[in-house]
Parts: C-alpha cells; sequence; structure tokens
C-alpha cells in the first residue's frame, strides 16, 4: 500500500452524523412517526487522472478508507490512464454567519408537532376536498472535512419544514393544490402563517375543477416568483454548472463575457444566504460565495468545483454531495435578481397573453439550451386586466430566446424551497425571482 500511496496525489473526508424526524398525516390520521439516525463517511482519493471513492456507514475507520479510495484511484488509473487533474487551491474557511435558532425543533414534542399538522390537515380541507396529506420534517447533521493538504473544518444545521397537499375531484376530474415552507428553527411555524397555506393549498384544487384549459401558442406571458424561479434554476443554473460545460452538455460552453439575456437580468446562486441551499463551505471545504452568473445580461461565471474551477478558471466553492455520496457541482439559492416593474404595469405591458403560477415540473435538456415546465394554474389576460382562471398549461421554449424576450422584471422577489436532483443524489436548495413579463412564449394548452 506504500507505494500507491506514494502515488496519490490528494485525498480527503467528509463525516456526516445526524438524525431526522418525520411525521405523516394522511386525511388526518398518523400515518407515520418516524426518527432516524445516521453515520458515514464519503472518502475521495486522486492518482493522476482518476478519482477512487468509498463511502463507509456505521462504524468509521478513515485510514481503511482512505486505503480502499487510494487503491481504486490507483487501479483505475493503471488500467486507463487520464490526463492529471489539477485542483484549484482553497484557503480555510471562515466560519461565520450560520443560521440563528430561536426556537429548537428538538424542545417541541411530538405530540405538539401532531397537533400543529392536525390543524393544517382541518385547514386544507375546505369544502370539495376529497383527500388531504401533510408532512413534517426535522433533520440535524454536523458534517466534518478534512483533507490531505491540512485543511480541517465542521458545521452543524438544524432545518425544518412540512408540506401539505390537497385533492379534489369532480366527474372523474382530480386536481390538486400544494403548499410547502422550509428553513431553520421551529420558529418557521410563527413566522409563516401555515394554517392560511392550507386552506390556500384546498382552494387551489377545488378552484381547478372549474378551470378552464386554454388554447395554446405564441404570445407575451407573465411568470410568477416560483415559476420564473424554476426557470432560473433548471435552465439557466444547470446550465452554467461546469461539469456539464466540460461534458458538453450545455450551451453556455464558450459563452463568457457573451450578451446572452436582456440587460434587465441578473442571476445569482448565492450559498450564504440563509435560505434552504445553505452552507457555509463545500463538499470540497471550500468557502461559500456569491456568484453572480449572468450580471445585467452579460454571462459572468460558471459554478465551479476545486477540478473545474483548474480546468476553466474559477473560483471553487459550488461542489455538494447528498449525505456522503461522491461530491458533485450543485447550485444553492438561485435567483434572479429583482428590478423595479410593479405587477401592474406588467398586465399593462402583455395587454392579451396568460399569468401562469406555480410549478409542477417539466424538463431540461442543457446541451440543446430547451426546456418544457407545467404551471400549476393561471389566468388569462384580456386589455391589461386578470380574467378567468386556468389550468393545463406549459410554458417551453429555448432558453436564450426567453432571456432575451423578458421585458419587465418586477420589484417582488420571493424564494421557494425544494431540492434539487442530479446525479442519482438530492440536495437542499432555494430557488427564486421577482414576477417577469416575457414579450413572446410558446405556451400549451388544449
Amino acid at each position: 500500500m506504500t507505494g500507491i500511496m506514494q502515488d496519490i496525489k490528494f485525498h480527503d473526508c467528509r463525516v456526516i452524523e445526524g438524525s431526522s424526524t418525520s411525521i405523516v398525516l394522511d386525511n388526518g390520521k398518523i400515518e407515520e412517526i418516524s426518527r432516524n439516525f445516521t453515520r458515514g463517511a464519503g472518502i475521495r482519493a486522486l492518482c493522476g487522472g482518476s478519482w477512487g471513492y468509498t463511502a463507509i456507514e456505521g462504524e468509521i475507520d478513515l485510514k481503511q478508507g482512505v486505503e480502499a479510495a487510494s487503491k481504486l484511484a490507483f487501479s483505475m488509473n493503471t488500467n486507463t490512464p487520464k490526463e492529471a487533474v489539477e485542483l484549484a487551491a482553497v484557503n480555510f474557511p471562515e466560519m461565520m454567519n450560520l443560521p440563528e435558532i430561536r426556537i429548537d425543533p428538538r424542545d417541541v414534542a411530538i405530540e405538539e408537532k401532531v397537533d400543529l399538522l392536525k390543524s393544517i390537515e382541518t385547514n386544507a380541507k375546505v369544502k370539495g376536498v376529497n383527500s388531504t396529506k401533510v408532512m413534517y420534517l426535522e433533520a440535524e447533521f454536523k458534517i466534518e472535512y478534512r483533507n490531505s493538504e491540512g485543511l480541517e473544518c465542521a458545521y452543524e444545521l438544524l432545518n425544518v419544514g412540512f408540506s401539505v397537499s390537497a385533492v379534489a375531484s369532480e366527474n372523474g376530474v382530480y386536481q390538486a393544490g400544494r403548499e410547502s415552507r422550509f428553513g431553520y428553527g421551529y420558529e418557521l411555524f410563527e413566522k409563516e402563517n401555515v394554517l392560511e397555506l392550507a386552506g390556500r393549498a384546498g382552494n387551489t384544487a377545488v378552484e381547478l375543477l372549474k378551470a378552464k384549459t386554454p388554447k395554446g401558442g405564441e404570445m407575451p406571458v407573465i411568470l410568477d416568483q416560483e415559476l420564473a424561479g424554476v426557470f432560473a434554476h433548471e435552465a439557466v443554473g444547470h446550465a452554467s454548472e461546469a461539469d456539464l460545460v466540460l461534458e458538453g452538455d450545455s450551451i453556455l460552453e464558450n459563452r463568457i463575457g457573451e450578451q446572452i439575456a436582456s440587460p434587465l437580468i441578473t442571476i445569482i446562486d448565492d450559498p450564504t444566504l440563509h435560505e434552504f441551499g445553505y452552507y457555509p463551505f463545500d463538499a470540497e471545504g471550500a468557502q461559500s460565495r456569491r456568484t453572480e452568473i449572468i450580471s445585467k445580461g452579460v454571462f459572468n461565471s460558471y459554478l465551479h468545483s476545486r477540478e473545474t474551477a483548474a480546468k476553466l478558471g474559477g473560483t471553487p466553492g459550488n461542489c455538494r454531495a447528498q449525505g456522503y455520496s461522491m461530491p458533485v457541482v450543485r447550485m444553492s439559492n438561485t435567483f434572479i435578481d429583482n428590478g423595479d416593474a410593479r405587477f401592474e404595469e406588467m398586465l399593462e405591458e402583455v395587454r392579451d397573453g396568460m399569468y401562469l403560477i406555480g410549478s409542477r415540473g417539466g424538463q431540461v435538456n442543457t446541451g440543446e439550451g430547451i426546456f418544457q415546465f407545467n404551471a400549476e394554474k393561471g389566468y388569462l389576460i384580456k386589455n391589461g386586466e386578470l380574467t378567468e382562471l386556468i389550468r393545463d398549461v406549459s410554458l417551453s421554449g429555448k432558453t436564450l430566446e426567453i432571456l432575451n424576450q423578458v421585458v419587465l422584471v418586477g420589484n417582488d422577489l420571493k424564494m421557494t424551497a425544494g431540492r434539487c436532483g442530479k446525479a442519482g443524489q438530492l440536495v437542499p436548495v432555494s430557488d427564486g425571482s421577482p414576477h417577469l413579463a416575457i414579450s413572446k412564449a410558446l405556451l400549451g394548452g388544449a
């Protein structure tokens, strides 16, 4: 093993220890109360151009883990040699500005949490709602990082959140309304009017039963903060991840310094914000930092790991992992920055078109720069006024075309918490935007 270790250029270890609590209420009845504990480590070793990786659960022997990862890296580098990997330098991260928790959820009795969920469920079950589901989640974890360069750092986080969904049906047609909030500390349930949110979920489900599916086509559109935030994350944020750029799977390859969007558009990724994607340092020990991906329409920066930063020139700090999985380049809190337009101005600008609200998923091809998202609901806009409620509407198009067709950016930025999937891993993120007015977009309907 000594000979192998001489060829190992670098290794690092992430030790994760934590627990999670979940409570699920299905139609007002407790379906699940569970508490899970986890302890493990993810260990990487670099030999030439090959990474070896091993994950350990339970009792952790880091020396043995480093040896296992090193053997893998050495074997891959011997059998299929690649160009040697360089790593951009990182300094010891400054541990400051961690989220402060006023009410520790661990001090709140399970019975009190169940009672809160029951109140949420009651408020979601408005007249016409057939079924409801409410979920409470709480997770505490400590992450320790160390590497062969002598870097050692650690932090702890405690997050909580809830989701509520309501389903209404009529004549074989089913519609759902959903709301969720995630953050830090049990004070989340004081800051957010969760009972009002539950009622909104129920009312959305019932109202959508009566909504019409409009005719699709090209027309002006206003996107609400959630749908515009999904566009920023999915269509722009993923395309700016430097590992996808190096794989040839991004329309933003070789575009730094180019005007790719309306000058009204600035898109930022910022893990220092106390949103759901917060972290003080990334999975490689690099300090978290704000990145302007697009600045006033000009493509400004990729998101980087140490490896991609060395290859493309840039600053690391965007490498993340779910638990002790292999780290990859990921977003954190990604948003379109505020403009100065009021919503009323947007209605006047669009005149005749659609206003789309919320997101029900979709798909993106970052290599071709095309996307399709489904809105939760919307309204027709006629003569600058919101008119009838609509459902089953999608927004699709080419990322760079839509970025250039933004004509007004609102002053009402709002963030939405969720989880982002990549490389088979889910990590906490937030995305957001103010309202956006777009001069022309392809909307799908009946």
